[in-house]
């Protein structure tokens, strides 16, 4: 059972985090979400309060599918929109493929790199992300008081991470740690996405200008092989874009979710 919430009212809109984070980092668009879908955020398996990641049969792609799938039927979702940041991205597209859901809308997925040597830079990126998380934890509680230490700290990741309160801010840096043996085995399984999306299936693939992780180039990619998507730039935002520029990431999320955009496509 994976840790979950259930906010709002209206059509149904599954939010999912990246690779190291939690559910918390919708926290800053759910308010708005929530005034027009019912919201569903949950922490992956072996990420926030959800138990490890458990793979079966080698395939890790498998076992997160399960596990979507096992939280759509606990909640009883038939179909809902998915949207995803990261890691969280690459598992909507997924869902999409299967037809598991009505729509989804991507913020800097995990799905578009030229090969194994050109995610080399993604691991590494991961790899010191993780490390410092380690040897900082006993002074981030004191130094991210600071609204400048929380922005330096939190560059990689987010623009404005000052805007991010200093409790979270703690807590999701204790969450990366926590994430550390997901990871390990999330990463060896990374490949570019290549499955098909069917066509009454609207996609929508959102990136940061000024994404340090998963570079705008990525999204150049991401053109060129779903043409058919429905392709955004989020302006002075980073890799993850929620509390960068709140409004702006719920709108993408409210327009890519619209129930017109879904019957349009089918």
């Amino acid at each position: 059972m994976l840790a979950h919430e259930v906010h709002g009212s209206g059509e149904p809109l599954v939010l999912v985090h990246g690779l190291t984070h939690r559910r918390q980092a919708w926290y800053p668009v759910l308010d708005q979400l929530a005034e027009q879908r019912q919201v569903i955020l949950f922490d992956l398996p072996g990420h926030g309060q959800s138990p490890d990641l458990v793979v079966r049969d080698g395939d890790v792609q498998a076992s997160l599918r399960v596990a979507l799938q096992g939280l759509f039927d606990e909640i009883d979702l038939e179909s809902p929109h998915i949207a995803g940041n990261s890691l969280g991205g690459r598992i909507a597209l997924e869902a999409a493929a299967d037809g598991l859901v009505r729509s989804a809308t991507t913020l800097s997925p995990a799905a578009f790199w030229w090969g194994a040597p050109d995610f080399v830079y993604v691991r590494a990126v991961f790899t010191w992300l993780t490390a410092s998380a380690n040897l900082l934890s006993p002074a981030v509680p004191r130094l991210a008081r600071s609204p400048h230490a929380r922005r330096v700290m939190g560059a990689m990741v987010s623009r404005r991470s000052d805007l991010i309160p200093h409790d979270v801010f703690v807590d999701d840096l204790r969450g990366m740690r926590r994430a550390i043996p997901a990871m390990k085995q999330i990463f060896p399984a990374a490949e570019p996405f290549a499955a098909a999306v069917p066509s009454d299936v609207p996609v929508t693939i959102a990136w940061g200008e000024h994404d340090r992780i998963l570079l705008p180039y990525h999204a150049a990619i991401a053109r060129r092989r779903m043409p058919q998507a429905r392709h955004v730039v989020l302006r002075g935002c980073g890799h993850v874009p929620m509390a960068d520029d709140p409004a702006q990431v719920a709108q993408v999320l409210l327009d890519g979710s619209a129930p017109a955009l879904a019957a349009q496509a089918g």
